[in-house]
């Protein structure tokens, strides 16, 4: 992680970069909240924004302004020492959250407290209109307060930063551990409790002892401690609550600062808790979108003690990486659970081949239960246009839905260069704008782990160049790809399911976006075509120039034809043909025709052809009517510039309509 040289450069940056957000998202704050009913404030500047002072419920109140709201008016609730360390807070008003402030600090979080804060939380909500859910930031005895109030409110939280927090009255003010307490406040913290001292060793309403509510509303925690804490001690605060809030199944990220003492609270360089922040703010966490539910494998999973995912893309799936660690969460979240995963992943593919290799490479042995599918990356660098990315996804979803109505699918839009530069330049790259268009259509959650790399590099958490390094991300990318993919299943699975919840089958629509969509693709045979003249059929065929090949396209049977003047007739049944081949080095020019309509011509030879023998998709025609079709395909004597030769190699014919059997 690389330091910002000081707090008044990340201040400046932050700012900056957060002026360029909430400039396209957000809306002007208003320069005058208060009076809200009978409630007046005093105006005073703080840090410079509009800081309002009030009382409320009997208690001394702030609220501080943005000076630009972000959507959804996101705001984060303080708890003691206002002011004290503010870079968290200073970052957050830069991008557009509100502040608040409830001086509770000498109810210790007990139930009053609560009470108080219920109060507050309704005014802040139903009078000032903030968000419902709140971000809540507890330092030090703060910690009792924020802990417990969320507990009694997990539908409220947005998620939880704490600083060194108390998380068991026994440690501070009690001093009944290796801290050294605080004799003054223990007397009034029993007496605000009601308790006596050994009632106070028994008693099981610590943060420490609670926070099921939390775990089971999926409510992430960040805190930040201080590793020689002798105020309040590490190892019976934050590590407790660590060791505990895991075991009931909740998400909790410890920040331990080596040597530190109870202060300096917070980090002097604040991204870390402001990404954490961002990252589950509801509306501002555009890194998912949760569509529709993910109940169904849910279910499967618990109930039946088995399921089948599967993980269709290109090399970005592939490859080992962020997919073996969902797997390996997957069997730790369901431990009692058998799988069957399935890696569908061909490198240098995207969605095109991936609607027609479909029920061959995913559904090959049955039922899927959950599909996760990424293919922006490919769409985009590969030249497939606009309507042919909306034709292509749809096919994949629409026949995934129709095979099995109830798979729960998953769209992952991973981070290119031209994608980060899109997002700098304000805009939604084009292929996200297709398939998100199609996701919503049908109801399926999407990732953008495109978006969330550009902003958190912007952010200045990481370089592109020594941290993520690559479109096939270093292992440091593929940790923040999976590590997004669980914050999104354990939002998506938050709760546990009713005793009577079953499986239901996702809506259908009946009508597809495209008429043309890929709905009905399917691979054809090779052995299907009739073979005029110049053509072979390769058994395991394996190329002689020594160039690159991908997996599925090598030891294969393939129909090959190295040079010019090779015919073939295939008769199909649908609304689209193409051919799946490998466009090598020597790849000519070859000239089609349907139904004896003029023949046209099309070069198959791409930029990366003459280092690799690339599997490619190659739609001769997406638009015919329904019905029968004969094919007639050559092989010409033209060549592209940079070809070595005139040849063909196909795997698979690609045919989107009614599969005719042998």
């Amino acid at each position: 992680m690389k330091e910002a040289r000081s707090i008044k450069e990340m201040h400046k940056y932050i700012i900056l970069l957060s002026a360029i957000w909430v400039g396209v998202n957000g809306v002007p704050a208003r320069s005058d909240v208060f009076p809200v009913g009978d409630i007046k404030a005093t105006k005073v500047e703080w840090q410079g924004y509009d800081k309002y002072d009030f009382s409320y419920d009997g208690r001394n109140c702030y609220l501080v302004v943005p000076k630009v709201c972000a959507p959804g008016k996101p705001w984060v609730w303080r708890a003691r020492f206002f002011g004290h360390e503010p870079q968290v807070d200073r970052a957050l008003l830069a991008r557009g959250f509100h502040l608040a402030y409830m001086d509770v600090a000498e109810l210790f979080g007990s139930d009053k407290a609560v009470g108080h804060w219920n109060r507050f939380y309704d005014f802040m909500t139903e009078k000032v209109g903030l968000a419902p859910k709140v971000v809540l930031e507890g330092m030090s005895r703060g910690g009792l307060i924020v802990l417990r109030w969320a507990e009694a409110n997990p539908e409220k939280v947005a998620c939880i930063y704490v600083d060194a927090p108390v998380c068991d009255f026994k440690s501070w003010p009690g001093g009944m551990g290796k801290g050294r307490g605080s004799p003054a406040n223990w007397q009034k913290c029993l007496a605000i409790y009601g308790l006596t001292e050994e009632q106070a060793k028994e008693y099981k309403g610590n943060p420490v002892d609670m926070m099921g509510n939390l775990a089971r509303a999926g409510v992430e925690i960040l805190s930040v401690c201080g590793g020689a804490d002798k105020a309040v001690p590490f190892e019976e605060n934050t590590l407790i609550l660590q060791r505990r809030y895991r075991e009931l199944g909740g998400k909790i990220e410890v920040i331990v600062k080596e040597g530190v003492g109870h202060h300096p609270h917070s980090l002097k360089d604040p991204k870390v808790i402001v990404a954490f922040i961002i990252r589950n703010t509801i509306g501002l966490d555009n890194r998912f979108v949760l569509r529709g539910s993910l109940q169904n494998c849910r279910i499967k999973f618990v109930r039946e003690k088995k399921g089948r995912v599967a993980f269709l893309g290109g090399s970005i799936t592939y490859n080992p990486g962020w997919r073996d660690m969902v797997c390996s969460y997957l069997k730790k979240k369901f431990p009692d659970t058998k799988f069957d995963f399935i890696n569908a992943g061909i490198p240098s593919t995207g969605s095109t081949p991936g609607a027609f290799r479909l029920r061959r490479d995913v559904f090959k042995d049955g039922p899927v239960d959950l599909l996760f599918v990424e293919a922006a990356v490919n769409d985009a660098t590969n030249g497939r246009d606009g309507k042919e990315q909306r034709r292509a996804m749809e096919g994949i979803i629409r026949q995934a839905r129709q095979i099995n109505p109830q798979i729960d699918i998953v769209i992952n839009y991973f981070v290119d260069p031209g994608k980060m530069e899109d997002y700098n330049q304000g805009r939604t790259p084009e292929v996200i704008v297709n398939h998100d268009k199609v996701a919503s259509y049908y109801q399926v959650s999407a990732i953008n782990l495109a978006e969330e790399v550009t902003d958190r590099i912007n952010a200045g958490e990481f370089t592109w160049q020594e941290d993520f390094k690559d479109v096939h991300p270093s292992a440091f990318g593929q940790k923040l790809y999976f590590k997004t993919m669980e914050r999104f299943l354990e939002r998506a699975w938050a709760g546990k399911p009713a005793e009577n919840a079953t499986m239901i089958d996702h809506p259908l629509p009946k009508k597809p976006l495209d008429q043309f969509s890929y709905d009905q693709g399917h691979l054809v045979n090779i052995d299907r075509a009739e073979l005029i003249k110049g053509w072979e059929i390769v058994p395991a065929w394996r190329p002689k120039d020594q160039k690159g090949t991908r997996k599925g396209f090598v030891d294969v049977p393939m129909l090959e034809s190295e040079g010019p003047g090779a015919i073939l007739n295939l008769a199909f049944e649908g609304r689209a043909v193409g051919i799946f081949i490998t466009a090598g080095p020597d790849t000519g020019i070859i000239e089609y025709s349907i139904d004896g309509k003029p023949a046209k011509r099309i070069d198959p030879f791409t930029v990366w052809s003459q280092q690799l023998h690339l599997p490619w998709a190659l739609m001769l025609e997406s638009e015919l009517s329904a019905g029968r079709h004969e094919l007639i395909l050559k092989t010409t004597d033209q060549k592209n510039k940079d070809s070595c030769g005139y040849a063909l190699r196909i795997r698979d014919f690609l045919v989107n309509g009614r599969e005719v059997k042998n």
